[in-house]
Parts: structure tokens; sequence; C-alpha cells
């Protein structure tokens, strides 16, 4: 038989777990293997790219897609674990697993589309070209990877947060070389400011940072965004960046587009954040790279060509 899909692995991966036990991604191969009778070519068969085995990457991708959706939790690096919500859906029956984690990941989408893109016009219609099938596949691979980039923020703590947003910051270049340019506050009396960015030696020039690990549906108002000026005005600055997790109401993107020079706020929502997160590689790692080449036309036009009689 061929090699199930990603989607197909789930429900096999979720009842490996039913029992409450703790287990590492390698751990799955063999006893969904054996349950789906997979003979040991189709096991090890690996990609044409002979970067990566088949089987255990889609298994991979499957419970990936469980972790995100909330059916399986990470009790540390590499170790899955059903969670009660997976327990659940267990026991209404295999079959909604998929339908769960479908609907569950529509809502983690940072962004959703109101129309297709252009190419995927052109797919409504004909079939795609291999380089367009590759952008496309690339496309989603990474928009997987963003929403992974959130679930995984949402499962740390606040002020690891705040950690991370004032190093993701740095990585982006602000700081510069300045030593110790980056400092989370205190948690417990931080004045409104989570972070700042030190853009000088003698910190004449900071950046301050509002860091609000939310919920992906929770909303950021704009009563929120007038706090976090009110608390630049106290700190005697006019420069701030406003991160979160989820996204900004219409109401706080106009207020900050309407601040007329009083301070310049800078907003950075859930998919931007995923977003500079893998630009930037930060806590990223290159799991391959794939080259594509084509015909040198300088190289091959040099060469006369035949004269056909």
């Amino acid at each position: 038989m061929a090699i199930p899909k990603f989607d197909e692995l789930r429900i096999s991966s979720l009842k490996l777990l039913a029992n409450g036990s703790s287990m590492k991604l390698k751990e799955f191969i063999s006893p969904i293997a054996q349950e789906l009778e997979l003979t040991q070519e189709e096991v090890n068969q690996m990609y044409p790219s002979g970067n990566a085995n088949i089987f255990y990457d889609r298994i991979s991708w499957a419970l990936s897609y469980l972790y995100m959706s909330g059916l399986v939790e990470k009790p540390s690096r590499g170790v899955y674990k059903i969670s009660q919500k997976g327990l659940e859906i267990l026991e209404k029956g295999p079959e909604f697993i998929n339908e769960y984690v479908d609907n569950e990941i529509a809502k983690r989408e940072p962004v959703k589309r109101n129309k297709l893109s252009e190419v995927e016009n052109v797919a409504s219609k004909e079939r795609l070209t291999p380089q367009e099938e590759l952008y496309s596949s690339f496309d989603n691979i990474r928009d997987s990877i963003y929403n992974e980039i959130l679930t995984t923020i949402l499962s740390k703590t606040p002020q690891a947060f705040e950690k991370l947003v004032v190093h993701l910051l740095q990585k982006m270049g602000y700081g510069g070389e300045i030593k110790n340019s980056g400092i989370v506050t205190k948690y417990s009396n931080d004045g409104g400011i989570d972070g700042i960015i030190k853009e000088d030696i003698l910190g004449f020039g900071r950046i301050n940072i509002q860091a609000k690990r939310y919920q992906l549906e929770n909303s950021v108002s704009r009563a929120e965004i007038q706090k976090f000026v009110g608390a630049l005005a106290t700190a005697q600055s006019n420069k701030g960046v406003f991160i979160t997790t989820s996204y900004f109401t219409k109401g706080a993107i106009e207020y900050v587009e309407n601040l007329f020079g009083n301070a310049t706020i800078v907003l950075i929502d859930g998919k931007d954040l995923a977003r500079y997160i893998y630009d930037f590689g930060l806590g990223m790692q290159i799991e391959q790279t794939i080259q594509i080449k084509k015909l040198d036309s300088d190289f091959w036009d040099e060469m006369p060509d035949e004269i056909k009689k």
C-alpha cells in the first residue's frame, strides 16, 4: 500500500497516546507501521531529494497538527502526550479527529485571506505548473510553522514572552552593537513598559516595548494602546512597540494612525510576530535546502547553433 498522507496518520497517532503515556516521535514509527501493515521498504522510503524519510516526516506533521489544535501536549521537547481535549475527542469517536483538527487550525490562522491569490485563481481553472505547485507548497508549510510558533509562545509564561520580544527586536538590528542593549523590566513594577531597547551607548534614545501574550481570538483594544501611550509619557519617551500574539481592533489601529507625531507607536500583531521570528531565524533552524537550477542563457547562447538545412 502507499504511505498514508499526514492527515491520515492523525487518528493512529492520537490513539497511541490514549493510555496517557508520553512518547517521543521516533516511538510512533513501529506501532503505526504495524497497524497500517506497511512494509519495511515503505517505512524506510526517502523523498527524492534524499533529505528526509517520508513516513517519519508525515508522522511529525500529523503530531504537529494535533499539538496546534490542542489534542496533544508537549511535556518536554520532542515528547508528546494526549491532552484532556484529546481524550474527549477520542471518546466521541476517531472519525471526529480530523474534522476537529481542521476546524481548530482554521481558527488559528494568523490572517484569513478574503480571496484567492493569483496563483490559486489559476489553480481553480487549470492545473498548476510544477513551479507554482512548489511555491504553493512552500507557502502552506510556512503558514503552518507560523501557527506552530504562536501556539508554542502561548504555552510559555508571560515573562518568557517579554524576554522573547526583546530578543527579537535585537535580532532585527535594534540596539546595534551596544552591549546589553535589551532590558526586560521588573515584572512586579514595570509601569506599563515590559522591555526597553537602548539605541545608543548612553541610553538617550530608547524604544519602549509592551508585550501582550493573548489567546489568538482575544483582541487588543484602543484603551490598551492609550494606556501604553500614557506609560511612554511617564517614561519621557515617544517611541514604542506594542507586540501581541493576537490582533488589534480597528479602533486601536486608527488611534495609532492619528497620533500626529505626539508619539510613534508600531503595532506588531500575531501574524507579523510569527513572520519576524521565522524570517530572522529566532529559535528556528533550517530543516532542508532545495536548489532549483535553470539554464544560464549567456553560457548556452555563446555556443553556435546547428544550421538546419
